[in-house]
């Protein structure tokens, strides 16, 4: 079906009545069986940065993070300075092109003028956040980037625990991010795509 051919008919069955299965579920084989520490110490998140990004928002998400034990890197279209929002500089010391999503165990893409058109125009980003999404991470986008990463082609879902997109962002965003982040991911999200 799938590649667009009609479905032959069945075989015939090798047994006229096939034995059940013995094994339903195997507690050595699941992940989640041991689940490990709870919490996102050593977790590596990336915070995107660009020339007119909120960098209040930064702050608190790196602070949040190295807080908690885990790492906030701060990407990129390019390795190097720009200038926030406020007018501080950040020093981006990754960029979408050296440390690609599968690095990472989450993404904050923190509000900005018009770093979320600059994104949008950047292909690697969309992939970097796209990625992130196909690989079940925990994914937070605040003010302007919801535009961003909806045009990447993640759209809002509530059930999603993983998945934080808020035009206005609401206090204590970073705090459940950091709760999903624990889980590692986010298992629920991984369903076959709806057939068109």
């Amino acid at each position: 079906e799938g590649l667009g051919n009609p479905l032959p008919e069945a075989m015939p069955r090798a047994l006229p009545k096939p034995p059940k299965a013995e094994v339903t579920t195997s507690q050595p084989l699941s992940m989640f069986a041991r689940p490990g520490n709870a919490g996102v110490s050593t977790r590596k998140v990336a915070i995107f940065v660009g020339d007119g990004v909120d960098g209040d928002q930064v702050a608190a998400a790196q602070q949040a993070l190295l807080a908690a034990g885990a790492v906030g890197r701060l990407v990129g279209h390019r390795v190097g300075m720009y200038t926030a929002k406020d007018g501080s500089q950040i020093d981006a010391d990754a960029s979408f092109e050296n440390e690609p999503s599968v690095l990472f165990d989450g993404v904050i893409i923190p509000d900005g003028e018009g770093t979320a058109k600059v994104w949008a125009r950047d292909g690697r980003a969309a992939e970097f956040v796209k990625d992130q999404f196909r690989h079940l991470k925990t994914i937070a986008a605040l003010g302007e980037a919801v535009a961003f990463v909806e045009g990447a082609g993640i759209l809002n879902d509530e059930q999603d625990p993983g998945l934080f997109l808020q035009s206005e962002p609401e206090e204590g965003v970073i705090e459940q991010f950091l709760q999903a982040l624990a889980q590692h991911k986010h298992f629920g999200r991984e369903t076959d795509p709806p057939m068109l």
